[in-house]
């Protein structure tokens, strides 16, 4: 058993190649320098605890300035911990400058509200310093790509009006330009850093306490136990344990270090080839953001810009969801089919019933963190609420251990379970009370203080976890500024509409591509607001729901992460999976076939997202659209794996195989007779394929 059993962390390697794609990722350093950046970090999520439980009460605007600081302020010593020390100084330098900025802003917080339009030459100075200081780290940290893409925007508002018509505009001195974007809510501060200031901090959170808790391990041992035994059943595992990381994970890249560093190995240890190995992972990753409850940080922003609840974006993206991950499934299972590869022994694998059994404690926050967001609370309180149970889980654990009968756990874990309940009537005093409670106990005994040691490097770890996100919604917010300053977006979204009332499939085309051309450089965060500010109004106009319409564009900046030539996720992979990370990359467009069909069935038939509008629903009503649309993109979907896969319940002759791409084909298409058509061709193709196969055995068992 030994030998399929999965750590809970990625091993040391690990590190070390998710420091090479994220370079903020990996441990903190060694020595007197590490020790400040983790005090530091620590400093940084208690801030953001305390002003989530209105421990601390700041205005919202103060609140987003000593996030951005608390951001700048580790960025630059953790990117140079290794280099030399001139190096070192100038980022502790830069990290100062970057706290006075928040000093700052904090200090003179009413007067800049009275001279709000009208900065003085000391307010222009100390914004000056905050965009360079944003820059330089986001070049540091992530790449020159999403700089320029800000800086290209900032030139803009800066010199935009030299352009010729319909390009330019009609102006903007410099001093108006740095007050819209370093002060107020629309430019740095707007927005997303306020999403990434409350929501995405707190379930990054949520999500590092989870898995320094066990929940990777348990994750996959359910995995392993549902379906390791399966045809091909390594890669299911990976499908699953994967998709359900992702679900608690920020980051898609992140997740294919860690949990590819053990399924990668294991699906080419039972066969299947390592460029598709590598591509089943990375798809698997990217999919988990877009899988309900938690989903990525893109779905609070969403929310947020929407202006909708939460449980609104959750609900859009739970159907495409699912059958993005049953595509994936899909794929595996012909591919497995097709090269005739068995599953597991059952006796080597873990038990879910066992692992649920052991940590069943661990889906308790998860469940409620959904019955609230789906209750009508904010994401904020069901955050904190969430995060706040999982740290009274992980300390009442190590409480329970030192009782020697049952009846008294019992007892403990009732009552305790009792003073979690009462938040609904007590708030977060309750639960506040209950930790503080819980943090004295476990000070007293060894196996305690060993577990507050796991509580505090978690708070770390995930202040950590959250500076590349927070810094692609701090700079992304300059794009936002241009748009609200000039009104950028109207020249691409006439383009949009122009082409859309010829075509409505051309102008989601050009969506598409837009997509995947800013993913080749930049995250999805600030894929999906540059691409959604401009093209979602645009969308709406041409009769696409907005909530579609963002949807739609979120999830080509998901897939913007397999596709060639840059294929993050992909690349990420190709070390482990010793492959080109090109070749991953056509494999997981291949396995991910379904994320890319999915939005364009969802325009065409809303109720795919369970959003009204379209004819079908408007005629039949929405469940029975609802029904009809997931049946034809289920039909779709098989219909393509054969194809492209080549192995149905044997192996297709090459005309079976093209006859189903075109049954898939019509059916994903919205035109006129293309669904009898469709229909006709998979009922004549799957009918040949049986009858052709009858009396044969698959390559290997279901």
């Amino acid at each position: 058993m030994s030998a399929t059993r999965p750590a809970a962390v990625a091993p040391d390697g690990g590190d070390a190649l998710l420091q090479q794609h994220e370079p903020l990722a990996g441990a903190f350093p060694p020595g007197l320098q590490g020790r400040l950046l983790f005090w530091l970090a620590l400093a940084f999520s208690a801030f953001q605890i305390a002003t989530a439980a209105h421990i601390i009460d700041l205005p919202s605007q103060l609140v987003r300035a000593v996030h951005v600081s608390f951001l700048l302020a580790l960025v630059f010593p953790l990117l140079t911990a290794q280099a030399n020390l001139p190096w070192r100084v100038l980022a502790w330098a830069m990290a100062v400058a970057a706290a006075g900025v928040a000093v700052y802003q904090w200090v003179e917080y009413e007067p800049l509200l009275l001279r709000a339009g009208d900065p003085n030459d000391v307010d222009i100075a100390v914004g000056v310093v905050l965009l360079v200081l944003l820059f330089v780290a986001t070049w540091r940290a992530m790449g020159a790509a999403l700089p320029i893409i800000a800086g290209a925007f900032l030139a803009y508002c800066l010199f935009g009006q030299h352009l010729p018509s319909p390009l330019n505009h009609r102006g903007y001195d410099f001093s108006q330009v740095i007050d819209h974007m370093t002060y107020g809510t629309e430019g740095v501060y707007g927005i997303p850093t306020y999403v990434s200031s409350s929501y995405i901090f707190l379930f990054i959170l949520f999500g590092a306490f989870l898995e320094k808790a066990g929940m990777i391990g348990l994750f996959t041992d359910i995995a392993m136990g549902l379906f390791g035994h399966k045809r091909g059943g390594p890669a299911k595992v990976a499908v699953v344990s994967s998709g359900l990381m992702g679900t608690i994970s920020g980051s898609g890249v992140a997740n294919v270090v860690t949990t590819g560093q053990f399924t990668i190995p294991l699906m080419m240890r039972f066969g299947y080839r390592p460029a598709f190995a590598g591509g089943v992972e990375a798809t698997a990753s990217m999919g988990g953001q877009i899988m309900p409850p938690v989903m990525g940080a893109v779905a609070f922003i969403m929310a947020e810009t929407l202006d909708v609840p939460y449980s609104a974006v959750v609900q859009a993206a739970v159907v495409p969801a699912v059958l993005y991950f049953l595509s994936a499934f899909w794929m595996v299972h012909l591919e497995a089919g097709r090269a005739g590869l068995v599953g597991l022994p059952k006796d080597e694998l873990p038990s879910p019933l066992a692992a649920l059994k052991a940590k069943w404690y661990l889906i308790l926050p998860l469940i409620v963190l959904v019955v609230l967001l789906f209750s009508g609370y904010t994401p904020l309180f069901a955050g904190t609420v969430g995060l706040a149970l999982t740290v009274m889980l992980i300390l009442g654990g190590a409480v329970a251990q030192g009782f020697t009968g049952t009846p008294l756990r019992v007892l403990f874990w009732v009552g305790l379970g009792l003073v979690a309940a009462s938040f609904q009537q007590f708030g977060m005093a309750a639960l506040s009370s209950g930790i503080v409670a819980l943090i004295a106990w476990c000070a007293f005994t060894q196996g305690g203080r060993k577990t507050l040691l796991l509580c505090r490097d978690s708070l770390a770890e995930g202040a950590k976890t959250a500076l590349p996100v927070g810094i692609a919604c701090a700079i992304v917010g300059i794009v936002i500024g241009t748009m609200t300053l000039t009104g950028a977006a109207n020249t691409f979204g006439q383009f949009v509409v122009a082409v859309g009332k010829d075509s409505l499939f051309l102008s989601l085309l050009l969506t598409m591509l837009t997509c995947l051309i800013l993913g080749m450089g930049i995250p999805t965060i600030p894929n999906y607001i540059i691409t959604s500010s401009i093209a979602g109004p645009a969308l709406l106009e041409l009769g696409v729901p907005l909530l579609v319409s963002h949807m739609f564009v979120f999830y080509f900046g998901i897939l913007a992460d397999l596709t060639p030539p840059v294929a993050l996720a992909c690349f990420a992979a190709a070390p482990i999976a010793k492959e080109r990370g090109l070749r991953i990359s056509m494999q997981a467009i291949k396995v991910a076939a379904a994320g890319f069909v999915i939005p364009f069935m969802a325009v065409y038939t809303p109720a795919l997202m369970l959003q009204p509008g379209g004819a079908l629903a408007t005629e039949w009503g929405m469940p029975a659209a609802v029904a009809y649309i997931v049946f034809k993109c289920l039909l779709a979907i098989g219909l393509w794996g054969t194809a492209v896969i080549g192995f149905g319940r044997a192996p297709m002759h090459a005309l079976e195989r093209v006859v189903a791409a075109a049954a898939a084909v019509t059916l994903i298409a919205a035109l006129p007779i293309t669904d009898e058509i469709g229909f006709a061709l998979a009922a004549g193709v799957i009918g040949v394929h049986l009858w052709r196969t009858r009396g044969r055995q698959q390559h290997a068992p279901a």
